[in-house]
């Protein structure tokens, strides 16, 4: 009879608030939707396909020094870079196109939340891709590597210069896709934006401010070796106009957007 009349109190007591889908869950989610369409596929598998292509490009073609782990590594990472932002901009973008931001926002109503979710998302994409990079610079680098010292030589500090580098390029995505909530213009405005800048960097009286605002030139010293302290900072300006304004804006566009369900 207790036992009974016990059960009865656990289904007849209201839920609790809290009883949200953690932020570990929506996360998978998210993880989730990047694969699920046909466009975060193929985005994905291209990704994978120019990876490997790099690796036995410079197996072939590249000298003793460039069949390193390290300049394989650094080399590697470039398809990742360009295309896994893309993945960021449809991760959020799509929700509006798509027309599913109602079913999202009515099962989680905490629209900041959603984001921060999109954002973890974002950044394990970038470890895992991170991992298939390595993995296969190493993989080259075994079969390759030539005569060269120190063939498996890689600073500490530049596989963390790698992680920010890529993560930091996701993110950017994502936050165009907030700022724009539509895919073809965030995608085109994401490669258009940063290439107008650099040839504008070429202007002699723009040439300064382009070291410390373009995301080209404050991006390369970290692939190439350890930054230094001036660079570091170099990158932190840049950010802040790419990566921070985006996504504060988008942030605000998220949370006060309306949704249509048609």
């Amino acid at each position: 009879m207790s036992s009974t009349a016990a059960a009865l109190d656990r289904r007849a007591a209201p839920r609790d608030a809290d009883t949200r889908p953690g932020l570990d869950r929506l996360t998978a989610v998210e993880l989730r939707k990047m694969v699920d369409t046909r466009a975060g596929f193929w985005l994905l598998l291209a990704t994978a396909a120019l990876t490997v292509a790099v690796v036995v490009l410079i197996g072939i073609f590249g000298n003793d020094e460039d069949r390193t782990f390290r300049n394989m590594a650094s080399s590697a990472v470039e398809p990742s870079a360009i295309l896994l932002p893309i993945v960021g901009i449809l991760l959020v973008s799509s929700e509006w196109s798509q027309r599913t931001a109602l079913i999202t926002f009515t099962l989680v109503p905490n629209r900041p939340r959603v984001l921060a979710a999109k954002l973890l998302a974002a950044i394990v994409l970038s470890l895992v891709a991170l991992v298939v990079v390595f993995a296969t610079a190493a993989l080259g680098t075994a079969i390759a590597s030539g005569g060269v010292p120190d063939v498996w030589r890689m600073p500490g500090g530049q596989i963390g210069q790698l992680i920010l580098y890529l993560t930091t390029g996701v993110i950017i995505g994502v936050g165009f896709g907030a700022a724009l909530l539509s895919s073809a213009p965030a995608i085109v405005l994401s490669f258009a934006l940063p290439l107008a800048w650099s040839a504008l960097g070429i202007i002699p009286w723009l040439d300064g401010p382009a070291d410390w605002l373009d995301t080209t030139r404050t991006t390369a010293p970290f692939t190439e070796g350890v930054a230094t302290a001036t660079e570091w900072a170099q990158l932190g300006t840049s950010l802040a106009l790419w990566l921070v304004l985006p996504l504060a804006i988008g942030l605000w566009r998220v949370a006060r957007g309306e949704i249509r369900a048609g």
